[in-house]
């Protein structure tokens, strides 16, 4: 890896598994030091912690649940504490907001617990996180929101998701011309058809995945490591020009 993030740390949400880990992982190869939350799967992120400082890269853990904004002052607190012990410094510089939870529920099996669940955890949850974050990112700081190509292309059996994706899209835009006077970029990264475990059952049935690889340009389902390419170079040097963007990095699903 190119080191690109040396000296740098960041701070990615749901990094115990899927995307979020590969972020994570990702982060810490380039040199980041990398805090990582989890809500009930701490044995994942403790081997997300392992795998990273097995590969001589430097994380640690911090729960919290995302379903409650309550809950994002005292992990802030707990981040504050942990980084002025390692790093002699509450000061970081990469916020990715990922953290996520189910979101199949359509219109006709929807419940308001459903609603209030989905949205708080995609969009309530990433707002608060920058709010609490503001004032310690560094200038010249990365926020970085996981979208959703559902956000521009809905799906009526993820209308909830949907709509979740659409805000995140939006305050991705706002939160850009908020911040960009201290040189912070906001952007967001809105994956297609990744492997992970949310979309495993679809993953089970042979015709859907024929269906989706049709409609892919490149003839396949994403893999955490690509998206977690593109969150790296948002993250970087390189892209510091770029704020207020949401990159669909869906292999061409649906061109």
């Amino acid at each position: 890896m190119s080191q690109a993030l040396n000296g740098k740390k960041a701070l990615v949400t749901g990094g115990s598994r899927g995307i979020g880990r590969a972020i994570a992982e990702r982060l810490a190869a380039e040199g980041a030091t990398v805090a990582i939350t989890y809500n009930a799967n701490r044995e994942g992120a403790d081997e997300t912690v392992s795998a990273i400082e097995k590969a001589g890269g430097v994380a640690f853990a911090l729960q919290a649940d995302l379903l409650d904004a309550q809950s994002i002052p005292a992990l802030f607190d707990e981040l504050d504490r942990e980084l002025a012990e390692r790093t002699g410094s509450e000061t970081f510089d990469i916020l990715v907001n990922n953290a996520g939870n189910p979101g199949w529920a359509g219109l006709s099996d929807a419940t308001p617990d459903a609603w209030d669940a989905i949205l708080a955890v995609h969009a309530r949850a990433p707002f608060f996180m920058v709010q609490a974050a503001q004032s310690r990112l560094s200038n010249g700081g990365r926020i970085i929101n996981l979208s959703s190509g559902l956000s521009t292309r809905p799906h009526p059996s993820a209308s909830i998701y949907s709509a979740a994706k659409a805000a995140i899209n939006t305050l991705t835009h706002v939160l850009a011309m908020e911040l960009g006077s201290r040189g912070i970029t906001v952007n967001a990264v809105a994956p297609g058809w990744t492997r992970t475990d949310m979309n495993a059952a679809v993953r089970e049935n042979p015709e859907m995945v024929r269906g989706i690889e049709a409609d892919t340009a490149l003839s396949r389902f994403g893999e955490p490591s690509d998206i977690a390419s593109v969150v790296a170079f948002l993250a970087s040097v390189d892209g510091r020009w770029v704020t207020g963007q949401i990159i669909e990095a869906s292999g061409g699903y649906r061109l």
